[in-house]
């Protein structure tokens, strides 16, 4: 009998992703045989690219990553991973400020979905700053500078979305 593949679910708004972001994605695809990236609409947070953009741009961007694959989400984070078959739910965990965010979100989820576990990953020491609004900040003022977190793919979008600062 052969075993089922263990796949996890990394869900974010990824607006855009980032280096951080897929420095936790490589640590989950070695814990996991697949990792589904799951990009959220977040209408809530105003994001800076629409929905369709942030699945291109993760998607050039986990190019080469084989245990990867990006998929919209829609709904609940705990019925999406449900659909996909998923064990797991990675969340990455920068500074101390996320951990109260964090665990709330990770005992809801258990609440609405006991079989699916948290697993919190934390980004190498580099990444700890990194997060899509730092890179949106610096990319407001100097573009340039913004290269240094976010992958090749999403600079030239970057540069368009905010006109070259």
């Amino acid at each position: 009998m052969a075993l089922k593949p263990r796949i996890a679910v990394y869900p974010g708004t990824f607006d855009p992703i980032t280096l951080g972001h897929l420095d936790v994605l490589r640590r989950a695809s070695r814990l996991f045989d697949r990792v589904i990236v799951a990009v959220a609409p977040s209408d809530s947070k105003n994001p800076l690219f629409p929905l369709e953009e942030r699945l291109i741009m993760a998607r050039e961007a986990c190019k080469g990553m084989g245990k990867i694959r990006v998929r919209s989400l829609d709904g609940l984070t705990v019925e999406f991973a449900r659909k996909q078959k998923a064990v797991a739910i990675i969340r990455g965990l920068r500074k101390f400020s996320d951990f109260e965010f964090e665990f709330d979100l990770a005992h809801a989820n258990r609440l609405m979905a006991p079989e699916i576990e948290t697993v919190v990953l934390m980004p190498s020491q580099d990444q700890f700053v990194t997060s899509s609004t730092f890179v949106k900040d610096i990319a407001r003022h100097k573009l340039s500078q913004a290269a240094a977190f976010v992958p090749r793919c999403v600079l030239p979008r970057l540069k368009k979305r905010l006109g070259s600062a």
